[in-house]
């Protein structure tokens, strides 16, 4: 029996997962990205994604069935291909261009009988409206018909530990029903549950709801924190007590902003595909936007105070942060609020240095020297900054041996803690 052949377009947190699944559920697995570097690294054995260990990379490659490759060409008889590529934003209108690359690229492969699957997070109508008539242009075959062709949202959290992508329902849809019976096949063999929807523009909706919902509750509670300051009020206990209720109640905490590849972009293609088609503002994400983009210059304010409580300036100040990457437990840097906390301290005229186990050497921001985490480094900073609480950092040590702190993620404990 022929095993069948996936190509995933984009080998980062998103599409590696994505690969490894599949050559562990007997798939013939091609591996397709633009970065040659990344390529390589994949190709001996060296993992950038923490949720994929070199051991699994190696077990993937050992088994003779996963190759990345930056060649279109290897992608020639696939069966199915998933599209797992960045949408960013661009003067804040969508970049769709790395979907278009992809499908400009994958076009001359698609064949009859075959399948497409776009991940990437974006407006509804993308899949039936900008990726179809590329795919059917360059291959000359038509879809519904010829060959199938769907979107699924991806759902990947990196450095969650309890929600993984096979255990993480998953939902599929299909420009026609047919189309949305092969997407549903597919996507059954890698994760445990699917969760069928009627059109691709309700899944791509599906997916900016869930990602403007988590935007809007942590800005509505970023905006209370700075509130509970000015009044006095201990918010962190506040939410703890609210937590009590058994519903109508969902806790979201404070933090020095949001950032990754979700939260700081993909509500705002629902703002201008909402302002392009009613000629409106959605004001909910647009304000939600704006507080939590604030947030890393309410931090640097209130490191600023906090050192002239006890004496000294921003200005020559010895500043230690701790984490640099967007979220806990991973190395990914992308729009990190912890990145602009240091940006503005280090403009502000402090020295930053930073404890980030998780990121590479060539993702650190310029003005940052990373160091360890250790008695002496906390005991010479005039400040220490909790921007990222991976679980790996000594808290205690930091509250003894630490002047004083300021934590937005209240992590710490102690007299010369102050938090967010």
């Amino acid at each position: 029996m022929r095993v069948e052949k996936l190509v995933v377009i984009g080998q980062g947190y998103v599409g590696l997962p994505l690969a490894m699944r599949a050559v562990e559920a007997g798939l013939d697995v091609v591996g397709l990205d633009v970065d040659a570097d990344r390529v390589k690294r994949l190709a001996t054995g060296e993992s950038f994604v923490e949720d994929i260990t070199a051991e699994r990379l190696g077990r993937a490659l050992g088994s003779g069935r996963y190759r990345p490759s930056t060649e279109y060409t290897d992608a020639e008889g696939f069966d199915i291909c998933v599209i797992t590529v960045p949408t960013p934003l661009r003067d804040g209108a969508p970049d769709l261009s790395y979907v278009e690359q992809a499908g400009h690229g994958i076009g001359r492969y698609v064949r009859a009988g075959c399948t497409v699957v776009l991940e990437s997070t974006t407006y509804p109508g993308t899949t039936e409206d900008v990726l179809r008539p590329l795919l059917q242009s360059a291959s000359g075959l038509r879809s519904p018909g010829d060959f199938h062709l769907g979107y699924s949202p991806e759902r990947i959290d990196p450095g969650n530990r309890t929600w993984r992508l096979e255990n993480t329902p998953k939902v599929v849809s299909g420009v026609d029903d047919a189309s949305l019976r092969r997407v549903d096949d597919f996507y059954r063999r890698l994760v445990e549950r699917t969760v069928p929807v009627d059109s691709t523009r309700v899944a791509e909706l599906t997916k900016l709801i869930e990602n403007t919902f988590r935007q809007v509750n942590i800005a509505l509670i970023n905006e209370l924190a700075i509130a509970s300051h000015h009044l006095g009020v201990d918010v962190w206990q506040a939410i703890d007590a609210a937590s009590s209720k058994p519903f109508g109640f969902m806790p979201f905490r404070p933090g020095p902003g949001v950032g990754g590849h979700c939260l700081p972009i993909d509500p705002c293609y629902l703002s201008w595909q909402v302002k392009r088609t009613m000629g409106r503002q959605f004001r909910f994400i647009e304000l939600a936007d704006d507080i939590n983009h604030q947030m890393p210059e309410h931090v640097a304010q209130r490191v600023t105070a906090g050192l002239n409580r006890v004496g000294r300036s921003v200005n020559g100040a010895r500043l230690l942060l701790l984490g640099l990457a967007y979220k806990k437990n991973t190395g990914d840097m992308r729009d990190s609020p912890a990145v602009d906390v240091a940006r503005r301290l280090n403009d502000l005229g402090a020295e930053v240095r930073a404890v980030e186990p998780y990121a590479e050497p060539q993702h650190i921001p310029g003005g940052v020297t990373v160091v360890d985490l250790t008695e002496r480094e906390v005991a010479e900073a005039d400040a220490v900054v909790v921007v990222t609480d991976h679980d790996s950092f000594d808290y205690d040590l930091v509250a003894r041996h630490a002047r004083y702190v300021f934590d937005t993620r209240n992590r710490c404990r102690g007299a010369v803690v102050e938090r967010l």
